[in-house]
């Protein structure tokens, strides 16, 4: 490894923004993956495709950092866990994300481990393509099942449902009382 070489690679979807010059106004930014970035990150992702990914993203300035707020819509294309057929589906997220510059925790600081921890501000810069394909990422669904598998399961599980009991007072046949008259004789 040289002093140069970059420890990890490089995101697939990078949108680099100065925050530089971010003032008290929220900064919007609207963002599309090309087909080269859609198809390296459903590589990453280990999904058959990504038809389609765009997000709009808030940057403003808070007090320490900046907050980064997004909305995100893509299409994507899995394989069912359930028929293995491949079949396409929307998914929608928003979040929102604080960067802040790291601060040393020495002697006497205490760290609350219930509150998320801010993403590291670096520089003067903030990657938001890179945020947003993380939150992809975590929005997709880990075992996705296509519709047919869905209304297939559902069928079944009806099918597996108990009958319902009879009325009260209503006779039922039941064949162990029968066989057991039998038995008695």
């Amino acid at each position: 490894m040289t002093e140069n070489e970059p420890l990890s690679p490089a995101p697939e979807f990078s949108r680099v923004v100065s925050i530089a010059r971010l003032g008290a106004e929220a900064a919007e930014h609207v963002i599309t993956a090309g087909e080269g970035e859609r198809a390296a990150l459903a590589g990453r992702f280990g999904i058959l495709a990504i038809e389609r990914l765009a997000a709009t993203v808030r940057l403003m300035r808070i007090a320490g950092g900046v907050r980064l707020e997004a909305a995100l819509e893509a299409e994507v294309v899995q394989e069912c866990v359930v028929m293995l057929e491949p079949f396409t589906s929307t998914v929608s997220d928003s979040f929102a994300l604080v960067y802040r510059r790291r601060v040393e925790v020495g002697e006497g600081t205490t760290i609350d481990v219930d509150v998320d921890e801010d993403e590291p501000l670096l520089g003067d810069e903030i990657d938001i393509g890179e945020a947003v394909a993380q939150q992809l990422s975590l929005a997709l669904d880990p075992y996705p099942r296509s519709r047919a598998a869905q209304s297939r399961m559902t069928e079944a599980a009806e099918a597996m449902k108990p009958a319902a009991p009879p009325p009260e007072g209503e006779v039922t046949q039941r064949p162990f009382a029968e066989l057991a008259k039998l038995l008695k004789k």
